[in-house]
């Protein structure tokens, strides 16, 4: 009795339950919160690719899941995630793509917080392409620009340190470039071109690892340029002038270091050199030199051996710059050669128009008694004067022509000394040498 109760309760509970089963609304089981749905089993699969570096089947499911849900959570990832792919594969085409997907990604999402991720990738496709201060530097010029969009479009964002950090390498390499041709024009004499790309040079990058010897050479071409102006012949008041300015130029160089650099090896030289032109030695204050020195302590150490497996490297060797401080995000004016030279004949001509002149300089001859003399011809030097004796009465016989003539005329000659002497004669007044009968070598063989 008892078990035809429980089967009876068992069937009536199954009843039920298939009863309630059909009068409930359908759900979706992909809905359901432990269950995924099919783009994000699409972005885990992309996801899993990459790890195993299949950055071409990454590249094909991302596709896929931008193509077959653009409205999905997962796009504005998978986009990004594209152009990291072609970034994390390596090659130079790679590069330029993954650059071209970056774009199109602030194109797209630019109030997205991955756009500093996007504009910071952009940045580290150049700063891994970058190469020595004497080779190409047109990767390092594009990575200081996008690091200082970094800086400039996204201050805030998280990403903003690591691109300071890595602007301030990008400008030790490019303010190293700029020395070497400073260096290279001051060795050489080209002052003016010295003393542009120096001043260039301290004004773009004073965080640079070697401010105070660039310093140093800017100060050095100006006081030799002070020199020269002195061995010109020109009017006093102008020299005076132009050496006035070379020399206050040559001092400012010397005070910035002073009172900037007190810490670096070039602090003793530009004291002396500012006592020796005659001006004032100002005194650094603490907070320079403490600043200084947190600057030289920030830079990387390296041993000889390290020096010299960077300078065997393609990479260049950015071990000097400076961890701390904030890199120039606008460059100054920049300093030309020409803009010198247009300066110096402003001057000129300036003092020329106030004393009455042209503004042109004119060198002419004065005799003895202050007149000028009347145009003379040329001089001819003693070798290249001809006399009418020098001048052949024939014209000599050319090569070309048949041996038979050549025959007849030196066997119609009286003696041998004359014959000797024509011939010398049709030698010097000839220009080509006859050509050397070469006989033909046969092999031997072995």
């Amino acid at each position: 009795m008892l078990r035809r109760v429980f089967i009876a309760l068992l069937l009536a509970t199954s009843l039920l339950t298939v009863v309630a089963c059909k009068n409930k609304k359908a759900t979706n089981p992909l809905a359901h919160i432990n269950s995924k749905q099919p783009d994000k089993v699409l972005f885990d699969r992309a996801m899993e690719a990459m790890k195993q570096r299949k950055y071409d089947v990454a590249r094909m499911t991302l596709q896929t899941l931008i193509n077959t849900y653009p409205d999905s959570e997962f796009v504005a990832r998978a986009k990004l995630t594209v152009g990291e792919a072609w970034y994390q594969e390596g090659t130079t085409a790679a590069m330029a793509q993954a650059e071209t997907e970056f774009r199109d990604f602030i194109t797209f999402f630019p109030n997205m917080a991955e756009a500093a991720e996007a504009q910071l990738k952009i940045a580290d496709i150049h700063y891994r392409q970058m190469e020595k201060p004497d080779r190409d530097y047109t990767h390092a010029r594009r990575a200081e620009d996008e690091y200082r969009q970094v800086l400039l479009q996204y201050p805030d964002s998280k990403l903003a340190d690591t691109a300071r950090t890595r602007l301030l390498e990008v400008q030790e390499v490019l303010a190293e470039r700029e020395f070497r041709i400073a260096r290279f024009y001051f060795l050489r004499q080209s002052l003016l071109a010295a003393i542009a790309r120096s001043k260039t040079l301290t004004d773009t990058y004073p965080l640079y690892s070697k401010s105070d010897e660039a310093l140093y050479i800017l100060g050095q071409a100006y006081e030799q340029q002070a020199d020269r102006v002195r061995a010109v012949n020109v009017s006093e008041t102008l020299k005076q002038k132009l050496v006035k300015g070379y020399v206050d130029n040559a001092a400012q160089a010397y005070s910035k270091i002073v009172t900037r650099y007190p810490a670096m090896p070039r602090y003793q030289d530009a004291r002396r050199r500012l006592a020796a032109i005659d001006r004032p030695v100002p005194a650094p204050t603490p907070e320079a030199l403490a600043l200084n020195k947190k600057e030289l302590a920030s830079r990387t150490a390296t041993t000889r051996y390290e020096r010299f497996l960077n300078n065997m490297g393609k990479r260049p060797d950015m071990t000097a710059a400076v961890r701390v401080g904030d890199p120039t995000l606008v460059d100054p004016k920049e300093t030309d050669a020409p803009s010198l030279v247009k300066e110096i004949n402003s001057a000129a001509k300036s003092e020329m128009d106030s004393k009455g002149g042209v503004g042109k300089i004119a060198v002419q001859p004065v005799n003895s008694d202050g007149k000028t003399p009347e145009n003379q011809a040329a001089p001819r030097s003693p070798e290249a004067a001809v006399s009418p004796s020098d001048v052949p009465t024939q014209a000599p016989s050319q090569l070309n022509e048949s041996t038979s003539n050549t025959t007849s005329d030196t066997a119609a000659s009286s003696s041998s000394s004359t014959s000797t002497t024509k011939d010398d004669a049709k030698n010097a007044s000839s220009s080509r040498k006859p050509k050397k009968k070469h006989r033909l070598k046969l092999p031997i063989p072995f």
